[in-house]
């Protein structure tokens, strides 16, 4: 197995964070540094980070969580904020979270130590669909403000790909987008005068938030990672 995707099973990291681990040369096999993120190691490679040897891949599991407002989207803080993993009982892995939610948006966000999973589900090229709902001001949209987030607006970072789109009610917007820009569901309102008030995420792929209380969390199924294994 290559050393970066060895590091993902192991729950060190993404892969993505494991190749820039090893470039920064805190890897070393068999006792000596390494930088060759495709270099083939198995559970017998005595494969360490930051001098710790790693002992073998981790069996892994994946928990959802409503994450409340303002707990932050990472593993840890520098300046001692709630994060998502601490919400989370001692699962005896090392748990990150799978893409993020501002400090300002509540609702679904996954936790794993799948790394080769978590990197697919938020890399472009696999477009996994994010619900999200949005309380807006601006007054109710109108028909001209759906039809521009349902065709794709333009913002400082590109056209956004177009978005499904309903009006739940006067000022509530549901949303489904299939990137994961910086900010994009409230950049995108701000975008057609409708600045978002409350911004909560639903559904991940085919995941929903329902029945899940704020703060609240649980494992997946098996039936639902062969789901998201699935996208």
């Amino acid at each position: 197995m290559r050393l970066a995707k060895y590091l993902a099973h192991a729950g060190v990291a993404s892969r993505r964070a494991a190749e820039r681990m090893i470039a920064e040369g805190r890897v070393s096999v068999g006792g000596h540094a390494v930088s060759d993120p495709a270099l083939d190691v198995d559970e017998r490679s005595a494969v360490a980070v930051d001098g710790r040897t790693l002992a073998g891949a981790e069996a892994r599991v994946v928990y959802m969580l409503n994450k409340p407002l303002g707990v932050l989207s990472t593993a840890r803080d520098t300046h001692g904020r709630t994060t998502v993993t601490q919400l989370l009982p001692d699962a005896g892995v090392r748990l990150y979270p799978v893409g993020r939610l501002d400090a300002h948006t509540s609702g679904l966000i996954l936790l794993t130590n799948d790394g080769e999973l978590a990197n697919r589900l938020t890399h472009p090229r696999f477009e996994v669909p994010k619900t999200y709902r949005a309380t807006v001001g601006g007054g109710t949209p109108d028909a001209s403000a759906l039809r521009a987030l349902r065709s794709g607006v333009e913002l400082e970072d590109g056209l956004t790909a177009p978005a499904t789109v309903r009006l739940l009610s006067a000022h509530v917007l549901e949303l489904t987008i299939r990137e994961g820009r910086n900010r994009q569901v409230r950049r995108m309102c701000e975008h057609v005068g409708h600045p978002v008030r409350a911004l909560e995420r639903t559904r991940f792929g085919p995941l929903r938030l329902a029945g899940l209380a704020c703060g609240g969390h649980r494992r997946l199924s098996a039936r639902e990672l062969q789901l998201l294994r699935a996208l």
